[in-house]
């Protein structure tokens, strides 16, 4: 930003305002009130809708494999966007190290999306049952999904660690961040590569699509399971009726004791 902007909107074009700062607000809010409206309204419909039942020997592959591959990229995009380079350079870090330690993690958490979303995506697809409970809005969101996991991977393993390598913090993380605090660096995002680019966009409509998939049960974990009372179970072992005799169950005058 020169010196004289007094904001990160200075200069850009009317397409690059709409796409880089009105677009991300509208999937924010459809994200926050798209929330509200579908716990005030569906909580009934706020669940994973399990597809155990219908098949469980891929699914228990697949699930935790996605499942915690995506909690490690996540992560990584966390530490990638949100913590800015200075801070890292200020706690000794060196950039060469950084953007080494982030392609391989990033390799390594992108092998485990790609082989969990494999197995999920050949289940829902291929088995009959399974498909016939996916609805038109989670399709939608699975695609979409695709397209963020598909360009993740190329811009961490193609660019990251097998390519040239480019310094996203410098472009799209300052652009991300200033959203948040409304000064959004529109020409630093505009001049990031362009898979970049649409792994943004795709990213912000995931957002907007979310609240009305089954992606809401990423908000319902049972944390409270950590403080709960146990479950006490105890065995029975069944016994014989306390009869008389022991021939079993045998006919008897009404008042007359055993």
């Amino acid at each position: 930003m020169r010196r004289g902007d007094v904001s990160g909107l200075a200069g850009v074009t009317g397409f690059q305002l709409f796409w880089w700062v009105i677009l991300p607000y509208v999937a924010l809010a459809t994200f926050v009130i798209g929330h509200v409206w579908r716990y005030r309204y569906d909580q009934f419909g706020w669940t994973s809708r399990s597809t155990q039942l219908q098949e469980r020997r891929l699914l228990k592959w697949g699930s935790p494999l996605f499942h915690y591959a995506t909690f490690a990229a996540i992560g990584g995009h966390v530490i990638g966007i949100l913590v800015p380079e200075r801070f890292t350079r200020a706690i000794g870090i060196p950039e060469a190290a950084y953007r080494w330690f982030a392609a391989s993690a990033g390799t390594v958490a992108a092998a485990g999306v790609i082989a969990g979303v494999a197995i999920l995506a050949g289940r829902r697809l291929f088995v009959a049952r399974v498909r016939a409970t996916t609805s038109a809005v989670d399709w939608v969101a699975l695609v979409l999904l695709a397209i963020v996991i598909v360009l993740g991977i190329a811009e961490t393993v193609g660019v990251g660690l097998l390519g040239s390598g480019y310094d996203y913090r410098e472009s799209v993380s300052l652009w991300f961040r200033g959203l948040f605090v409304g000064n959004p660096d529109v020409r630093a995002v505009a001049r990031a590569p362009l898979i970049y680019q649409v792994h943004a966009t795709a990213a912000w409509a995931v957002l907007a699509v979310w609240p009305f998939s089954r992606l809401v049960h990423a908000w319902s974990y049972p944390v409270w399971y950590l403080w709960r009372p146990y479950v006490v179970y105890r065995s029975r072992v069944a016994t014989r009726p306390n009869e008389p005799g022991t021939s079993g169950r045998r006919w008897r005058r009404i008042g007359v004791p055993y």
